[in-house]
């Protein structure tokens, strides 16, 4: 009788764990939707980031990993123009959101990038240390915007030396100007 209720008493905490932990990973550590952020895109000329047309901008984000940003957009801007004047990004590979975010389907957008009827753009390199803000844009104005980690990031993160082409770590350029 009593290995069944410590059995069960597991079970119970099993459950419990697994539920906390989903809501952990998909709801707790994002903020609420909000709108009214501007969409930037990397002047080829200035090397500098600048804000284009994005209307109806809607975004999530967590202060939990720099990697959790996602947000969706129209713009009037065709892709052509864009080409001509901001930064394209090689091998840009969307992150998939949570699915009450239900703007943002990274399998459709990693599709529509593979199709070349979507074009990733650099929104803003090493933002933060490591990490990109990349910006795809449809055929049909629509645009989502989500950040990935660098060559140096992922150097950063798996232990390998970053070398001299990374800018320096945060906390050594810190040390070196005091």
């Amino acid at each position: 009788m009593s290995g069944k209720i410590v059995g069960i008493g597991l079970l119970m905490v099993a459950i419990i764990t697994a539920i906390s932990l989903y809501y952990l990973q998909v709801y707790h550590f994002y903020e609420e939707p909000r709108t009214g952020d501007t969409v930037e895109l990397t002047s080829v000329a200035t090397g500098a980031p600048e804000e284009i047309i994005a209307d109806n901008v809607t975004s999530i984000d967590a202060s939990s990993s720099p990697i959790r940003y996602r947000a969706c957009f129209t713009t009037p801007m065709s892709q052509s123009l864009l080409t001509e004047s901001y930064a394209l990004v090689d091998g840009a590979t969307p992150l998939v959101a949570p699915d009450w975010f239900d703007c943002f389907d990274a399998t459709e957008i990693g599709e529509a990038l593979e199709a070349g009827t979507a074009l990733a753009f650099l929104g803003a390199e090493n933002f933060e240390y490591g990490v990109d803000r990349i910006v795809a844009i449809m055929e049909d104005g629509r645009g989502f915007v989500w950040h990935q980690l660098n060559d140096c990031g992922r150097k950063r993160y798996d232990g390998t030396p970053t070398g001299p082409e990374c800018p320096a770590l945060p906390d050594q350029a810190s040390q070196e100007s005091n």
